[in-house]
């Protein structure tokens, strides 16, 4: 998607700073919200996870696509690639802070096949290479699959919730990435100069529910994976609540 569209490398860019403003301002945020609950290491690194990283891929980018079209989705992309390269280095390190060493969390990150993607991008862009169709094809048929699979995949994720030990942590979590990131989001893109579909693009996706990639990161460190995955159930079935009137209002 990013070597076939048409935005601008300026766009491209203030569509990437917007993702990285967010992560950090949702971080503090969330930082200074988990204060009065006293959480221990790894219950902070799940509240981190959660309040920070929403879910752009298989939730955002559909949405855009069916709500604003395909000029929005161009930029909805580039701060999708943009979140996940921050969830599987910042998203990574936060899991693993919480109790595994940080040289494994490191070496993990240089397995991710979404960072090698945006490289190649990038050199395809930066130089101008026109693919051949061998290449090409299959790689767009790829591209054609991951929104469906996503989409399979936030459903397998969803069925693992259960009754939440903290309910007014979840709470917490749960307002915070629902309201504060839209306020955030429409913040940011004003101070930025964004407006116009990528404007669309970013406070959506800023504004969608947390991560499904945030329960397979718990899982794995071992910090809290079931207050996880119910911060993902119930920002995921409480979304249409808060992304409708969201929609709504950047259609105008």
């Amino acid at each position: 998607m990013l070597t076939t569209s048409n935005i601008s490398g300026p766009e491209a860019g203030r569509m990437a700073l917007l993702a990285v403003l967010v992560a950090l301002v949702m971080g503090l945020i969330a930082r200074i919200a988990a204060v009065p609950f006293h959480l221990q290491r790894a219950e902070l690194s799940a509240f981190l996870l959660v309040v920070i990283f929403s879910n752009g891929g298989n939730y955002g980018l559909p949405v855009v696509l069916f709500a604003f079209g395909n000029d929005a989705l161009a930029g909805a992309t580039v701060y999708f690639v943009t979140s996940s390269i921050l969830t599987y280095t910042v998203g990574v390190f936060l899991a693993a802070a919480g109790r595994r060493s940080l040289v494994r969390a490191l070496m993990g990150v240089t397995k991710i096949p979404a960072i090698y993607g945006m490289a190649a991008a990038a050199l395809v862009l930066t130089t101008g290479i026109s693919l051949p169709v061998a290449f090409s094809r299959p790689i767009q048929l790829l591209g054609d699959a991951a929104i469906p699979i996503m989409i399979l995949v936030l459903g397998m994720q969803l069925g693992r919730a259960t009754v939440p030990e903290r309910p007014i942590v979840v709470l917490s979590a749960v307002l915070l990435s629902l309201i504060a990131a839209p306020i955030v989001a429409l913040g940011l893109t004003w101070l930025l100069g964004i407006t116009g579909e990528a404007r669309q693009a970013g406070v959506v996706l800023a504004s969608m529910p947390t991560a499904v990639i945030t329960t397979i990161l718990a899982v794995e460190f071992e910090v809290a994976p079931g207050f996880v995955t119910n911060v993902v159930f119930l920002t995921t079935l409480l979304s249409p609540l808060t992304l409708a009137p969201l929609i709504a209002y950047l259609k105008v």
